[in-house]
């Protein structure tokens, strides 16, 4: 292991070249984000315009595009709403964006309105 640190990825959130392995995962020392470097293989990056010209993959790995349809998988809270959005809402026309806090769907859910939500907690419909 005398040049595993040249060949680590940079981190997906924030691309940081710090990057060093912990066991079986990559952990980044700037922003905490911790991933397999076994999922990073195809790695995205942003245009710099908000838009994201990598792939985008939800909570079981299919690669989503703009105007797919999502299901959410675990049921969310919601600011200001006593019920959240339950798991199985269907979510139509979602819009990819590079989002704070790594919200990357940009979509308007029937009840809430517009919103973002992050792609590990949808299914494609």
């Amino acid at each position: 292991m005398s040049d595993t640190t040249e060949t680590l990825p940079p981190c997906p959130e924030c691309s940081s070249v710090y990057t060093y392995e912990m066991g079986a995962l990559v952990v980044c020392p700037e922003c905490g984000h911790e991933w397999s470097p076994a999922s990073a293989e195809p790695t995205g990056g942003t245009g710099g315009d908000g838009a994201v010209d990598g792939t985008v993959r939800d909570a079981v790995g299919n690669v989503l595009a703009d105007g797919d349809t999502v299901t959410v998988t675990k049921t969310l809270k919601v600011k200001g709403s006593p019920s959240g959005i339950k798991a199985g809402t269907k979510v139509r026309n979602i819009r990819l964006v590079d989002g704070a806090d790594g919200h990357d769907i940009d979509c308007r859910i029937e009840g809430f309105g517009p919103m973002q939500l992050k792609s590990s907690v949808v299914k494609k419909a």
